[in-house]
């Protein structure tokens, strides 16, 4: 069935594919829905495509069509496409999208770009994850050379490549993945996340004394955001006798044994919203040890609440922290030296507080009607360039 050769219609009609929109409600997805909310309200057509489970965690946002899938084997609450169905393929026809959106490289994904090649219609991806480094993490190294090289494949094929961050625009430039890449960046609701929703009542609720120093964890609880160098690391500083108080705000599979093994742990469980913003503002400091975000909505978030970052340097900490300025940033393998910048923070509340009214400053920069307009104008751009070419690239 080829009868979407030829030229791109003018009008912009966006197809979104993902690993997930609406069964985990993790930061991809929350971005994902804010997408495609910020596309219809400017009269967009939208028709997403993903995986879907029996109930989902959250009531998504527009018209989402199921795909086939199954859960991973490693991370059984995770499901990978696997293709798609002939009811998705006709309801993808009818739609007669003018645009792709890939923001996972499975099996959908991958169908998905070669019917869009098929048929004359551009293709963009959006770089949510490092695929590739998560197979370290559950013992599948010896893959990641493969990953690296069909991620190649994948994203060279795409018109444009939205990496979330400057540092992470420059590795997949640097690795070949592609030389079309543009940020987009991720907004935060800063009315939402600010150092006004600090609530000392409920600190000490929670068993946390007005002298102490609570250091927050925010984020899914698995092996590759590092918890247990999060773990290690605040364990030493109690050992020392310093007044902190570890604050893990999340869920996941990681939470049984980092509440065996962190010594004085408050668990406040997965938050969002106005109770999520009060425990970012209720810590006095940030410490997220990941290497796997390529962004980190969390760290912005919890800049936005006035709050120093101390992060393991990666692709997206490197983007929002401002060594010495907003926080720190430290190689996660030097765990003395994660937990010499935390101690200092603790013992001097004026150093705290200098590089939280920074790092809220900075995070001000992040407004997502701003962010999204751009990845809208670069959307624009794309379907100008393949009216320019009739006959596709």
């Amino acid at each position: 069935m080829n009868h979407m050769a030829g030229p791109p219609d003018p009008e912009l009609r966006v197809a979104l594919f993902t690993g997930n929109y609406n069964y985990i409600k993790d930061g991809v997805a929350l971005t994902l829905n804010r997408l495609v909310a910020f596309l219809e309200s400017r009269g967009v057509p939208v028709l997403v495509f993903s995986p879907v489970a029996d109930k989902p965690a959250f009531a998504s946002v527009g018209e989402l069509v199921p795909v086939p899938s199954m859960a991973i084997p490693t991370r059984p609450e995770y499901r990978i496409a696997l293709g798609l169905s002939k009811r998705a393929r006709e309801r993808l026809e009818a739609f007669r999208p003018t645009l792709l959106h890939i923001a996972v490289p499975d099996i959908a994904g991958y169908k998905a770009m070669k019917l869009a090649e098929s048929w004359g219609v551009p293709v963009v991806a959006s770089y949510h994850t490092r695929y590739d480094t998560y197979l370290r993490f559950y013992g599948l190294g010896i893959f990641e050379k493969l990953g690296q090289r069909y991620m190649r494949h994948f994203y060279n094929r795409m018109r444009r490549v939205y990496a979330p961050s400057q540092s992470m625009a420059e590795i997949l430039r640097s690795e070949g993945q592609s030389q079309h890449v543009e940020i987009w960046a991720r907004g935060v609701e800063s009315d939402l996340f600010s150092p006004a929703k600090r609530d000392m009542a409920w600190r000490r609720s929670l068993g946390i004394a007005d002298d102490e120093v609570a250091i927050s964890f925010a984020g899914r609880l698995v092996k590759e955001k590092n918890t247990a160098i999060y773990m290690r690391v605040l364990n030493a500083l109690t050992a020392k006798g310093l007044k902190v108080k570890p604050l893990v705000i999340g869920n996941g599979p990681e939470m049984a044994a980092m509440k065996a093994g962190l010594k004085d742990g408050i668990f406040v469980g997965f938050l969002h919203g106005a109770e999520l913003a009060r425990a970012y503002a209720s810590s006095d400091i940030f410490f997220f040890p990941s290497e796997s975000e390529t962004f980190g909505n969390v760290t912005l978030e919890a800049m936005a609440s006035g709050l120093p970052a101390v992060n393991a340097i990666s692709s997206g900490s490197n983007s929002l922290v401002a060594e010495g300025v907003t926080g720190h940033l430290v190689s996660a393998r030097d765990e003395q030296a994660l937990a010499a910048r935390l101690a200092a923070l603790a013992e001097d509340p004026v150093l705290r507080q200098r590089m939280g009214e920074a790092a809220r400053t900075r995070a001000l920069d992040y407004s997502w009607d701003h962010i999204l307009s751009g990845l809208l104008a670069s959307y624009m751009d794309v379907l100008g360039e393949a009216r320019a070419e009739p006959h596709g690239r």
